[in-house]
């Protein structure tokens, strides 16, 4: 045949090369024009995109929808019926009721028009700061507020928003005129003042505060006033803003049991972070009991290595200081508890073979259920020198971990006294655990440089009843009332003068309503308690006297605390369980408005699951969603 030119055999080796030449070059036609294709397809898509409405390119809301407001709620309408579209975030803000979480104590004035921003576009201005650490923590805090906002940020569409307008620039400039210490501490003035408003194409965001701690709410409040916008694919922020605000009890708290079930430290991160969401000032890490004991200390190893539930179960310093870094950003302290004299286990076995003797009695004594409320049992030896030489030394490391020193909680609850009697028959196991008390207290002083908490907590217990609790210091001890809410010995506690944080367990228990991990009888305390029951309980209000009741005479009440203990909670169940619930604590706390779960309160707490949801938190719903989006119809 000829090719070419050239005449070749078909099976000579130059008639194969130039067939395997042209199958290269078939293959790079058919490339070509698979490529080509490509091309006009994408073109043409592009072109249909640049010509689609800005919310048909959202796939997470429903574009045929529209909300208008009136009277007050965002309505759901079709699309067709209006010739402008805005979305359901955009109107929950733009209508009459607030959308901030916590409600501010103070004046409001939010401006009903809005404006793009971008993350990128928002600039720090630190106006004056009493010293360079605490402007440090400004800078770090601002850096936490842009990473909440590029979280929201993230399911933006395209950069081109010509129909809503070019981003504008956001200055925010925060001014500290008062404490130089960037802690929560229990006298820390959390007030601040917020203001926004628009010069030319900039917001300018003004927050003035008299603590660090103060100026982080301002930021809280400002990300409240920024929300994204799924139709218009950007950042949307309020024109113009006042906000005044403080709040109305100093202690408001988020307990965590780790101890019956470890959660890791990605886990209690973001559980801080929420809980700096709504204003919350105390994470309450209740880090051991009889269980496990998972923190490992420098000052005493080895009660991680018997008490651990294994090496991936152990919290070391570097991750406790990491915690307690992150929540000192987020203006909350870390208040770690180890539970003595009850509620310790095998831990504390290892006295003998180190040449300390019985540091605990009645470990994992059976039958358990007459020694103790759940298994397994335990509790220190009240009378070993060795026990106070190591609680010195695990207060003084706790203290020096957490930087907390105006609070300590002892723990000090559910001490078994047939335990201590079978030990110490010649003495009443009352007077033991009052002796206990009182000298756990003094290695508590000397650990704390010589100087006792502010505040040194107890749980309420037997030991806060009379005739033992007019024996404890007023002046030293404050008790954390567990009790339910109509016990007489929880009032009592209040009525002696005791500075009191209120953890009921009828209504502020968060394990409560799941049965019992033992058999199948409903659980030690009761039905689920819904976030409406949290956010309506007002145990500071003494309902005895006359009409709606009134603030009970003489009452110390330093705030309030939800306790989320884990029996039956582990990793990956946390933050339905505790979310929105604690939200709706963290207002009562803040605010404590007289009007109970009423339908702005339904609106707002949606708006802020909404808001925990964007920050990676598993919140649960407060209904259908059908209802956020006809809260008309639901309310």
């Amino acid at each position: 045949m000829k090719w070419c030119g050239e005449a070749v055999g078909r099976g000579s080796p130059a008639y194969f090369a130039r067939v395997a030449r042209l199958r290269r070059a078939l293959l790079l036609l058919a490339a070509a024009a698979c490529t080509a294709a490509a091309l006009l397809y994408w073109r043409q898509q592009s072109d249909d995109r640049a010509t689609r409405p800005l919310h048909s390119l959202y796939t997470g809301v429903e574009p045929e929808w529209t909300w208008v407001c009136r009277n007050e709620r965002c309505e759901r309408l079709p699309a067709a019926e209006t010739s402008s579209l805005q979305s359901l975030p955009t109107c929950n803000m733009l209508c009459a009721s607030t959308q901030l979480w916590p409600q501010p104590t103070g004046p409001v004035s939010l401006a009903t028009a809005a404006v793009p921003v971008r993350a990128s576009a928002f600039t720090l201005h630190i106006v004056t700061s009493p010293s360079g650490h605490v402007s440090d923590h400004l800078e770090d805090a601002f850096s936490l507020f842009l990473e909440d906002l590029k979280a929201l940020e993230k399911n933006t569409i395209s950069d081109k928003r010509s129909d809503i307008g070019p981003a504008h620039e956001v200055l925010v400039r925060i001014s500290v005129n008062g404490s130089s210490d960037v802690r929560m501490l229990i006298d820390t003035d959390e007030s601040y003042k917020l203001s926004l408003r628009p010069k030319r194409n900039t917001l300018v965001a003004d927050i003035t505060a008299h603590s660090f701690c103060g100026a982080r709410h301002g930021l809280e409040t400002l990300s409240q006033l920024i929300w994204l916008d799924p139709y218009a694919g950007s950042l949307l922020a309020l024109e113009a803003a006042t906000v005044e605000d403080a709040p109305r009890f100093r202690y408001r708290g988020l307990l965590l049991d780790t101890a019956r079930n470890y959660f890791p430290v990605g886990e209690i991160v973001r559980t801080i972070d929420a809980m700096a969401a709504c204003k919350l000032n105390t994470f309450h890490w209740h880090i051991s009991d009889s269980q496990s004991f998972p923190l490992r200390l420098n000052s005493a190893p080895q009660l991680a290595q018997h008490g651990a539930y294994g090496p991936g179960a152990v919290y070391t310093t570097e991750e406790v200081r990491a915690i307690v870094r992150r929540a000192r950003l987020r203006g909350i302290r870390v208040l770690i508890e180890v539970d003595a004299p009850a509620h310790v286990g095998r831990a504390w076995s290892w006295g003998p073979q180190a040449g300390l003797g019985q540091l605990a009695y009645c470990v994992e004594v059976e039958p358990w259920s007459a020694y103790c409320g759940e298994p397994p049992c335990g509790q220190l030896n009240p009378r070993n020198p060795h026990v106070y030489e190591l609680l010195e030394r695990i207060y003084a490391e706790i203290i020096q971990l957490t930087g907390v020193d105006d609070i300590f909680h002892l723990g000090g609850d559910e001490v078994s006294e047939r335990c201590w009697s079978q030990y110490f028959n010649d003495t009443d196991p009352m007077d033991l655990w009052l002796d206990f008390t009182q000298r756990a207290m003094h290695v508590l002083e000397r650990a704390n440089g010589g100087k006792a908490p502010e505040m040194t907590l107890l749980w309420s217990s037997r030991l806060t009843r009379s005739p033992y609790l007019e024996r404890l210091d007023t002046k030293k001890f404050g008790i954390q009332v567990w009790g339910a809410s109509r016990w007489p010995e929880s009032r009592a506690v209040l009525d002696a003068g005791f500075r009191s944080v209120i953890s009921h367990v009828d209504v502020w228990y968060l394990d409560c309503g799941f049965g019992s991990w033992r058999d199948s009888s409903d659980g030690h305390c009761g039905p689920y308690r819904s976030w409406q029951q949290i956010y309506e309980h007002r145990p500071w209000v003494d309902e005895s006297v006359g009409g709606m009741g009134q603030v009970g005479d003489g009452w110390r009440v330093e705030g309030g605390e939800a306790c989320q203990w884990s029996e039956q909670l582990a990793a990956g169940g946390l933050d339905a369980r505790v979310w929105p619930r604690t939200a709706a604590l963290a207002e009562r706390l803040w605010s404590d408005r007289a009007e109970g779960a009423a339908a702005d309160v339904y609106l707002r707490l949606d708006t802020q699951r909404a808001r925990l949801m964007a920050r990676g938190v598993r919140a649960a719903p407060l209904w259908p969603r059908w209802c956020t989006h006809n809260p008309h119809a639901c309310l």
